[in-house]
């Protein structure tokens, strides 16, 4: 049974096809939530934890994060800020169908694919100008017109072009490459989303894709940036995340439903991936998204 479920938003685009908001901390609209659309987000001021998906890491002002189209994010500000705060966050929402027709009309703007598909799992851009960044969003605030749009593409693409980025969640990769041997990658990605508390080789899944197995785990490590093997226990520990996060289960019993044949090796992989133990991650999420709800139940009474 689910504890913890995003709430869902409904964003209205009748009238601009991009979104800007702004708010302090705290605020109703510091929720555990998804959406439709994309949203680009900029952190001004205070330190917490950022919850993306099954991603639970720090933030500090000037951190900025793209996350896709409904996946759940919540920006908690510790408690160690006791004194509001009158601006926050600065961020834009905007649809992925409105970039789509711009990229289908001009080619040029085909860069900004890969970035799209990496914020499916939500991307954090480390050490990116938060000076710069905070012009783009205040200048995306104070115009219209085709001059906020474009503002808005131009910071798109300079973070595309950003070397710094990191991959937050682990969730379904989507393949959108015509490479014939990408395509047979990205299949058995899909294979291993569904299948992942199977027994999963490398030469099971190099038959699956046609290769030899040195032939698909270069191909494999060259679309995905893992190692097949990293791959699945990052896809089962990702499982393994939302099963702490949203049910009562026992941590040894998730450890097996997500494919592992023993909690030592369970505990050895969460550990080295989210740096914290199971137990540890089921409590700080649960406690910092409950305290969260408090602080923002308390402010509009």
């Amino acid at each position: 049974m689910s504890i913890i479920l995003p709430e869902i938003e409904i964003v209205d685009r009748n009238e601009k096809s991009i979104r800007f908001l702004e708010h302090g901390w705290p605020s109703p609209l510091c929720r555990w939530h998804s959406h439709n659309e994309y949203e680009l987000h900029l952190i001004l001021e205070t330190r917490g934890k950022a919850f993306v998906g099954d991603y639970i890491g720090n933030f500090a002002a000037g951190s900025v994060f793209l996350t896709g189209p409904n996946l759940p994010h919540n920006w908690v500000t510790d408690e160690d800020h006791p004194e509001p705060v009158e601006l926050r966050d600065m961020l834009v929402q905007f649809p992925h169908e409105n970039l789509e027709h711009i990229i289908k009309a001009f080619p040029e703007f085909r860069e900004l694919n890969d970035l799209l598909e990496k914020a499916t799992c939500g991307l954090e851009f480390e050490g990116f100008d938060a000076s710069l960044a905070r012009q783009y969003m205040e200048r995306i605030r104070d115009t219209s017109g085709t001059t906020r749009i474009l503002t808005f593409l131009r910071f798109l693409s300079d973070l595309s072009k950003y070397p710094t980025k990191t991959v937050l969640s682990v969730v379904k990769l989507k393949q959108t490459t015509v490479n014939q041997k990408q395509m047979k990658i990205g299949e058995v990605v899909d294979y291993v989303a569904k299948h992942y508390a199977e027994n999963l080789s490398v030469g099971l899944a190099a038959d699956m894709a046609g290769m030899s197995e040195a032939s698909f785990s270069r191909n494999f490590q060259l679309v995905t940036g893992n190692r097949f093997t990293e791959f699945v226990n990052r896809v089962r520990v990702g499982q393994a995340c939302v099963m702490l996060f949203e049910t009562d289960e026992q941590i040894s019993s998730i450890c097996y439903d997500v494919g592992f044949q023993n909690l030592a090796n369970f505990n050895r992989h969460f550990q080295k991936m989210k740096h914290m133990t199971p137990s540890e991650y089921r409590t700080m999420a649960r406690n910092s998204l409950i305290s969260a709800s408090e602080t923002e139940s308390r402010t509009t009474r």
